[in-house]
């Protein structure tokens, strides 16, 4: 089979590709970091196009297939397909999904059950992919809730870590989201699990284990750890396995991923929430008690930085940190809404947030002023889901 991308460049939509190339299938893609869409990109000869949810129906590749009369499919209606030829283990909340999922993926590595995995991550495990090939009837996915892409997925587990107001773009509040959630679940077959960490404490003699062996700090990630426990436990993994799995696990890109250039150490992270941030920062102080901690941080799209401004600003305000230094809104194509880009900047999320050390700069500006300021020693965490990591390849 044939199988062009458009969007191809997504963490989503790539992962899927390397799935189908991986497979045997033939494979072509564009996007817009690649240059602009146009229609000759489309193979005349493709049986399918899939593209991510947020390419517009007036793409020029999208015009294209229907004129050729290709069959077309979103990235979730696609991931949705695969869901129900594999036993699926979807993990789903607004956070942690990708450090559950790489949880979950490896112990079951661990136990010789070969599952195939589709993640919004690259793990080292998997050769720096994000993707994996198995042998075995499993699949495991990240089960996204943005414009509510899970409704297209069928699993036998579904995995829950949290919910919260998350993509006000597209839900009206959280009853929406949470009616939304309930609507998923009952995807699940009659002999169907749900697994959901908003029932566990941290007072559990299993959670006091993993806050020992644990390599990546804070109290979010042993919620992670349990629910990713409990997964295996229901497919009958021997916990010797499991917490054999989860000592080893060392992390994946951009989450809490800590990078050494000189004296001073430097922290990826893909945070890009209110609550994320306070969990990142909180692991950060856990981690680093004694040194000097800058964060810089890139919030990500208008919308959600206009929706949850007051949230953002109470996280900062009270941040275990010494200096904060906050970029230009990250500008998500095709999600963003002019009248609200014209409400909102960082420059008034600045003036807004009380306490510490803090200031305002244009990205191309960082480099230098990191260059002026750091004395050395200290932690400077990277902090957004954009762009704001490419800073870490010019310092």
């Amino acid at each position: 089979m044939k199988i062009h991308f458009i969007g191809i460049k997504g963490i989503g939509v790539s992962a899927l590709a390397g799935y189908y190339l991986a497979k045997g299938h033939k494979v072509s893609g564009s996007d817009l970091v690649l240059g602009p869409h146009k229609a000759k990109n489309v193979p005349k000869d493709a049986n399918l196009v899939i593209h991510s949810p947020a390419v517009r129906p007036d793409n020029p590749e999208i015009k294209q297939a229907k004129k050729l009369k290709i069959k077309i499919q979103t990235y979730p209606q696609a991931l949705g397909d695969l869901t129900k030829e594999y036993f699926t283990i979807a993990i789903s909340g607004t956070h942690g999904k990708s450090t559950t999922c790489a949880m979950v993926a490896l112990i079951l590595m661990k136990a010789g059950l070969d599952p195939t995995v589709i993640i919004g991550t690259k793990l080292k495990e998997f050769g720096n992919k994000n993707f994996r090939i198995g042998k075995s009837k499993y699949l495991i996915i990240e089960a996204d809730e943005w414009q509510a892409s899970f409704l297209n997925y069928w699993p036998k587990i579904i995995v829950l870590t949290n919910i919260e107001k998350e993509h006000l773009d597209y839900y009206r509040d959280l009853r929406h989201i949470l009616e939304t959630y309930k609507k998923f679940i009952s995807h699940l077959s009659e002999d169907g699990l749900l697994i959901d960490a908003r029932e566990y404490s941290l007072k559990q003699k299993e959670a006091k284990r993993l806050r020992k062996i644990l390599r990546i700090p804070g109290e979010h990630n042993i919620y992670n750890a349990l629910a990713a426990l409990n997964t295996a436990r229901a497919l009958s993994v021997s916990d010797k396995i499991s917490f054999k799995a989860l000592s080893e696990y060392k992390g994946s890109w951009r989450r809490f991923e800590i990078v050494k250039k000189g004296k001073i150490t430097f922290i990826s992270d893909y945070a890009h929430h209110p609550t994320e941030v306070r969990a990142t920062l909180r692991a950060a102080r856990e981690k680093f008690p004694n040194k000097e901690i800058w964060c810089i941080f890139q919030p990500h799209q208008y919308q959600r930085t206009f929706y949850l401004f007051n949230d953002f600003v109470r996280v900062f305000s009270i941040a275990p940190i010494d200096k904060l230094i906050i970029t230009d809104i990250y500008d998500v194509a095709g999600r963003e809404k002019k009248k609200i880009k014209e409400k909102i900047s960082s420059k008034e999320l600045i003036r807004k947030i009380k306490k510490y050390e803090k200031v305002y700069l244009p990205k191309e500006k960082i480099k230098d002023y990191l260059k002026r300021n750091l004395k050395g020693k200290e932690v400077v965490i990277i902090m957004g889901a954009g762009d704001v990591y490419k800073l870490l390849d010019k310092i």
